[in-house]
């Protein structure tokens, strides 16, 4: 039975990105339990805490992708070795400063960014609104997580574009 009402062939493009999502996130989800494990220094537990709540919300997302591409009747990919051969995530070194780790992170949250505008993209064009409107959540809460991230990595000296309060 087609409960969902959209053509299997139209679902494939979409299923694919999914799955290269999957793969990215699997692995930003390893790294940052690497950085949760790995970090030093004055700002240990502020960052210690902080890639744990990141890596908390990674695998729900990890779930919930493979679910969706499960409700489009599809199997996820599923095995480390094809994740890593997909993925545009890169594995990183735990020797790394804190800072470091913040902007590894903002690197990661990039790749994921824009492999979510694929999927919107592909999920778009087979007129597939669950997907959207998952992405869409998704792609929000990834935004105000690198925002905080980025902030992190500024001088408290630094100053956001302020040329839309001129006049």
């Amino acid at each position: 039975m087609n409960y969902l009402n959209i053509d299997d062939e139209k679902l494939m493009p979409t299923v694919m990105e999914l799955n290269t999502l999957l793969a990215d996130y699997h692995v930003y989800y390893q790294n940052l339990r690497n950085f949760h494990w790995n970090v030093l220094g004055e700002n240990f537990f502020d960052l210690h805490r902080k890639f744990e709540e990141l890596y908390s919300d990674a695998r729900i997302k990890i779930d919930e992708i493979a679910e969706r591409i499960l409700t489009l009747r599809y199997h996820p990919m599923s095995n480390l070795k094809d994740y890593l051969k997909t993925t545009s995530v890169k594995e990183v070194s735990s020797k790394l400063s804190d800072k470091e780790m913040v902007l590894e992170i903002l690197e990661n949250h990039a790749i994921l960014l824009k492999q979510m505008s694929k999927v919107i993209e592909k999920a778009n064009e087979a007129n597939d609104e669950g997907t959207i409107d998952l992405i869409g959540s998704f792609i929000r809460e990834l935004e105000k997580s690198s925002w905080m991230l980025n902030a992190f990595t500024k001088d408290s000296r630094s100053q956001l574009n302020e040329s839309i309060i001129e006049a």
